[in-house]
């Protein structure tokens, strides 16, 4: 089921009482190459989209002050760009919606000046001086220039199933949705950072493309995927294969389910399905995050009737950075969102036969991308 394509999941969710307390945010992050010396560096764009309903003629922020005293909540479609590394940054620009061409239905469509993400397509250019990073902090980013033109080609989806489906989107069953078009897709362009080109290309991007949308986010939060992945069983590199791991603590009916995570392996043409709410299948989950002075480590072990998948990913400190955004209601509860694209670390598959536990294969994961964020307490 979760390799099932679905760019009605894609579509612009902000509809009914969204409209007015609700997010919507398409995300596509990736690796490309230095034109001049090859080495790789990992990218990130997103396109978020926050309270149309609310829209005025110029972009609202809810980090403003005079916005947080008069109760005004934010409106803006915000285009985010940006990359990690020891020198990591994410831009931010923003438009008022009310200047935004948006198609709703599927195939999505979002286009604001020269900034356009489609199924297919994405460009767009942010430019940021240190002067105005500095004199707006209700941007929540910092200051570089990026501009981007890709096309996008999504191989493999994760579609979560039920949990996203209509009538539970009808029903705003939950907080947060999640839905993954291109948990393994090919991008192919260019990219210019800080005076820097970048080469894009199908068999070295290692992309990754999904969204999320809701009225509000969860803590803990934790993403972790790749599809840069080598058996150290063969030593052969697995061109089919991708995993997906997300969620953390989902609100059901405004009721949190603790420490609940989806989990997916694709490998190799094999479905392997850690999805707590299909119920058949009886899924486990214990997941743990670790700080350490120069790194910081996720542990996630998902067990269902028929396998198990146990993950460990690293991520080094410098190359990561807290990733920002503001709730729907004006709030920013996530100010130690870790989020990174070059992680690394393995992946254990194994299959339950007769009572017993096989290994299937144990993985080693490069060009992982993952996030980890509990809220301010």
């Amino acid at each position: 089921m979760f390799n099932t394509h679905d760019i009605t999941r894609n579509a612009c969710m902000l509809h009914g009482p969204l409209a007015h307390l609700g997010y919507d945010w398409w995300w596509h992050s990736f690796t490309a190459q230095d034109a001049k010396t090859g080495e790789d560096k990992p990218f990130f764009i997103e396109f978020f989209v926050c309270n149309p309903a609310l829209a005025e003629d110029e972009p609202v922020f809810g980090q403003l002050l005079q916005n947080k005293l008069h109760g005004k909540k934010p409106s803006y479609l915000m285009v985010k760009a940006g990359t990690w590394g020891e020198d990591h940054c994410q831009l931010h620009r923003f438009f008022s919606l009310k200047n935004v061409t948006m198609h709703g239905a599927a195939p999505y469509s979002i286009i604001a000046d020269d900034c356009k993400a489609e199924e297919t397509e994405l460009c767009g250019s942010i430019s940021i001086t240190p002067e105005e990073s500095a004199a707006h902090p209700e941007w929540m980013c910092d200051f570089g220039e990026m501009s981007w033109q890709l096309t996008i080609d999504k191989q493999i989806a994760f579609n979560v199933g039920y949990g996203a489906s209509k009538p539970l989107r009808d029903a705003e069953a939950f907080a947060m949705y999640w839905h993954a078009e291109g948990m393994k897709s090919a991008y192919k362009g260019k990219i210019t950072f800080n005076g820097k080109e970048y080469i894009v290309t199908p068999e070295k991007c290692y992309g990754y493309a999904d969204k999320n949308w809701g009225r509000d986010f969860t803590s803990p939060w934790v993403w972790l995927s790749s599809n840069c992945l080598v058996s150290k069983l063969t030593g052969e590199h697995l061109n089919n294969s991708v995993f997906d791991i997300g969620g953390g603590r989902p609100k059901v009916y405004f009721v949190p389910l603790d420490r609940r995570l989806i989990g997916v392996f694709y490998y190799e043409g094999k479905e392997y399905d850690f999805n707590f709410s299909k119920l058949h299948l009886k899924v486990k989950t214990d997941f743990s995050f670790e700080e350490l002075d120069d790194v910081v480590v996720w542990r996630v072990r998902q067990e269902n009737i028929h396998a198990i998948m146990e993950t460990e990913i690293f991520c080094r400190k410098k190359d990561m950075l807290f990733v920002n955004y503001e709730a729907p209601d004006g709030s920013k509860k996530h100010n130690r969102l870790w989020n990174g694209g070059s992680g690394w670390g393995t992946v254990k598959l194994f299959d339950k036969i007769d009572g017993h536990t096989m290994l299937v294969d144990e993985i080693e994961a490069t060009h992982v991308g993952c996030e980890y964020g509990e809220y301010d307490h």
